[in-house]
């Protein structure tokens, strides 16, 4: 089947908006009589994809997101490219510019033909360089998780294990290291490969795996990815624009020949001859390094502490660990000690910080935080740098810190490690042994905390900035569950909905909610579901439009998913995006680690919230059952 308009949805942080929008754009096609098909970007990943056929016959698309999608496969379509907020608020606006024929063309290099229309946004520098960076550090994740955890379990066999010479070698774990380090090699080229690729498209990912292939054998380390992804990706569009005025009948040849060639060699000899420093650098921070070994315990180990947590196997880090182990040679065991917990500390950190903020962050997120306590314990620090690649500016400090206060306390309890690797495989031959897991975990534990509030910052600010008044993702997602229909998932009969109160602001309407949820016997713990409603809408209000606003919890004490509504005589100041009061509440409670149950109960009442005859039956009707039936029926 053919499709006049296609359209793409999608919100950052969560599920409401993506559905909202796909909602609205349908309903206002339909009004219209206008074929269409939208595609949603969600949470539980890509629904209702567009195949080849579907893209040529349309006539035109709109993209109504707030994230990164793939619209290179647009190439050549007339394209409205607008934010997730206006394809609620101006659906109808939409479908009549799509069908004006007032739109423009797009093509892959990133460039509009015919008028620029008003409905096109602008997209903040910074964002741009943040949604780059992320295309870079989510293909790299994979990377560092199989890798690491390839080199920790071959540590599990000996801390010698790998190497032929040594006593405690064994073959498997030589090769299962030797794999390990091959993945971990690939880092940094597939973090500036794909930075690359998101400034470049194809011809950039090419120049930014080379590029960062000298980067990783020169050692800059991976703010060296970082540097090699971006120039990269910035040479390749300049020279797209170059070379725009070549003959038609020379774009094979530019795909194939010209792109490749010279951009490799102006973004290899740069990035070639910015690394050359790095050497004498590197020297220079040893030969510094080595003179404060019997310095005070204090000044040591912050010295230690900041160069490990760097740049994390980076020339900086790599300066503090050659030093430890040319002093190990020399018998003093004291240094070393340092130089170790301070480079377990940032990848413990990371783990922490998934347990304190784990709202805040994505499932990948959180996965690879937990596994980073098998590759700190195992001395491999790499674990972190996807973490830190988001915003170096601020998490690289905060590991720094954690990893001062590791080394600083490792030196004050006088702890000494006769290994440069390991991690805690080597506690039987470390002096004051739990002292130094005590260092350690301290340091990694202020880390991860602050690390959690820097997230949590970051995912509100962004929220903002894009428009989205309803942060979500502080509630677990499993995209393998089975799905269900709403009325499947959740508890929900009459006696659950409240008519006619009274209730004088949105605080005595929590405080009601909670207290309900115990009377109902939906929770066993009415501080517990209170504290996380608040804290809820303390991230950004859940007031959605026409006086409706749809708070939710997750928490431990919340026995099954279920549906709690409120309707109120008088409007409350529930900040909403259309600046109305609130009348009408519907709270989602659902029990912490629940799958994407809720997700599927969020996206279904969204849907049905677009259609104003849903809003206005809501509001208007006076049965309970009928009221349950309008939030249960299909739309």
């Amino acid at each position: 089947m053919s499709y006049r308009i296609l359209g793409v949805t999608g919100c950052p942080t969560g599920i409401a908006h993506t559905f909202m929008a796909q909602e609205a754009l349908e309903k206002a096609a339909a009004e219209k009589g206008v074929s269409i098909k939208v595609e949603t970007h969600g949470q539980q990943g890509i629904e209702n994809g567009f195949t080849a056929d579907e893209i040529r016959d349309a006539e035109v698309i709109i993209v109504a997101a707030d994230k990164n999608v793939d619209i290179e496969r647009f190439n050549g379509k007339k394209l409205i490219n607008v934010s997730v907020s206006k394809g609620i608020k101006q659906s109808d606006a939409l479908i009549e510019r799509a069908l004006s024929g007032d739109v423009s063309v797009y093509h892959t290099d990133k460039q509009y033909e015919g008028s620029a229309g008003a409905t096109e946004e602008k997209v903040s520098v910074w964002r741009q360089i943040y949604v780059h960076l992320m295309n870079g550090v989510s293909h790299m994740i994979p990377f560092v998780v199989a890798g690491g955890v390839m080199i920790a379990i071959s540590f599990m066999f000996g801390i010698y294990s790998a190497d032929p010479t040594s006593d405690q070698y064994n073959p498997i774990a030589e090769q299962m290291n030797t794999i390990g380090g091959v993945a971990m090699g690939l880092m940094v080229p597939i973090l500036s490969a794909f930075i690359a690729q998101s400034i470049a498209n194809r011809p950039g990912m090419i120049i930014g795996f080379i590029t960062g292939l000298i980067a990783a054998d020169n050692g800059t380390g991976f703010l060296g990815g970082i540097v090699s992804g971006f120039l990269s990706g910035l040479i390749m569009v300049m020279l797209v624009k170059l070379l725009k005025g070549l003959p038609k009948q020379l774009d094979g040849l530019k795909s194939i020949f010209l792109y490749p060639v010279l951009g490799i060699f102006i973004a290899g000899f740069i990035v070639w001859y910015l690394s050359i420093p790095m050497e004498m650098i590197n020297q220079t921070m040893m030969d510094f390094i080595s003179g404060f070994q019997y310095s005070s315990p204090i000044i040591l180990g912050l010295l230690i502490g900041s160069m490990s947590a760097f740049d994390m196997g980076g020339p900086v880090n790599k300066a503090a660990y050659v030093t430890g182990t040319v002093l190990l040679a020399e018998g003093n065991y004291l240094f070393m000690a340092g130089v170790s917990a301070a480079c377990i500390a940032p990848p413990l950190a990371t783990g922490f910080a998934v347990i304190f903020g784990r709202k805040y962050y994505s499932a990948d997120e959180r996965s690879a935080g937990l596994v980073n306590f098998l590759l700190g314990s195992t001395h491999i620090t790499e674990g972190a740098i996807p973490f830190a690649a988001k915003r170096p500016l601020t998490i690289i400090p905060i590991l720094m810190i954690g990893s001062s206060i590791a080394a600083i306390l490792t030196y004050l309890f006088q702890v000494e490690v006769p290994a440069p690797h390991g991690g805690f495989i080597v506690l039987p031959i470390v002096t004051h042994a739990l002292l130094w897991v005590a260092a350690i975990l301290l340091g990694s534990i202020v880390a991860g905390y602050l690390m959690s509030l820097d997230q949590k910052r970051a995912a509100n600010r962004l929220a903002i900035a894009e428009g989205v008044t309803e942060f979500e993702d502080n509630i677990e997602i499993d995209s393998g569950s089975d799905a269900v229909s709403t009325e499947e998932t959740l508890k929900f009969d009459a006696k659950q909905i409240h008519l006619d109160h009274d209730l004088k602001d949105k605080q005595e309407a929590l405080e009601f909610i909670a207290a309900t949820a115990v009377e109902d016997g939906i929770s066993n713990d009415r501080s517990a579901v209170l504290n996380g409603l608040l804290a809820r809408e303390a991230q950004s209000s859940t007031g959605m439009e026409n006086g409706i606003a749809i708070p939710h919890v997750a928490d431990a004490s919340v026995k099954m998913p279920s549906l709690i509504v409120v309707r109120n005589r008088q409007g409350i100041d529930w900040p909403a995006m259309d600046g109305k009061d609130t009348s009408f509440i519907i709270s989602i409670l659902v029990p912490e680690g629940s799958g994407d149950k809720h997700l599927k109960i969020l996206a279904d009442i969204s849907r049905k919230l677009v259609h104003e005859s849903v809003i206005k039956r809501l509001h208007a009707s006076n049965s309970k059952e009928e009221i349950k039936e309008i939030l249960l029926e299909e739309k």
